[in-house]
């Protein structure tokens, strides 16, 4: 298996729009979500002790729905579908944080925090991913960073749609690197979810103990249908 150079990936840069359109025609036909019982998620089930470690710990649903082809092969499509959503999440915040109409002081700090996260975040992948990095669509967030109120909600579907998107391609990355990766990210997207949930009164769990990862075509779906790319 080729190995995957964080540094530098040297492939040509997909069609983001065509990968967009391709996952959403393909929600239609794979609604059977494959889940994969987990019993130790790094690998714990390969010892001599994780079919007892198995037992013990509750189920850990992880979907494996790849992203689309168009996104790249491999790892390289899963960055990928990542940088897209980061993409649009940098594009949220920033958007938000030039309209000023945040005035929660605890929002306001969790709008400056995440904004600076997101900035890194894409900055990151594209780093990683080079010239296979798919370009930046534009976006129309049609007036929801315009409301505080609004944006608050927004906000907490974004972060928990980042949770289950990360989460959902673990059992597919190849790479320790990129998993490692991944999981420095996916953790950072939660304390998100979390600090705005606690903001607005909303579960700073909101799937209990054990979060659940989907497949990429429920989260493509999910992101058409928000028609924030325009």
């Amino acid at each position: 298996m080729d190995e995957i150079n964080l540094e530098a990936i040297n492939l040509e840069a997909v069609d983001l729009d065509g990968a967009i359109r391709e996952g959403a025609e393909e929600v239609a036909g794979d609604t059977r979500m494959s889940f994969l019982r987990k019993g130790a998620i790094a690998g714990g089930a390969a010892l001599s002790g994780g079919a007892i470690l198995s037992a013990l710990i509750p189920d850990v649903a992880l979907a494996n729905g790849r992203p689309p082809a168009k996104f790249g092969k491999g790892d390289i499509g899963i960055l990928n579908f990542a940088l897209t959503l980061e993409y649009l999440e940098r594009a949220f915040y920033n958007e938000a944080t030039d309209k000023g109409a945040i005035t929660d002081p605890r929002t306001a700090t969790f709008l400056k925090v995440t904004t600076h996260d997101e900035r890194k975040h894409v900055a990151f992948l594209k780093k990683a991913l080079g010239k296979a990095a798919v370009k930046e669509p534009k976006f129309n967030f049609h007036g929801t960073t315009a409301d505080q109120a609004t944006f608050q909600k927004t906000a907490y579907v974004l972060e928990n749609t980042g949770v289950h998107a990360y989460l959902g391609q673990a059992p597919n990355i190849k790479d320790a690197k990129i998993l490692l990766a991944a999981a420095s990210i996916v953790t950072i997207e939660a304390r998100h979810s979390g600090a705005i949930g606690s903001i607005i009164g909303k579960a700073i769990n909101p799937n209990g103990a054990f979060d659940n990862g989907l497949p990429a075509s429920a989260i493509l779906k999910a992101v058409t249908g928000t028609h924030f790319i325009a």
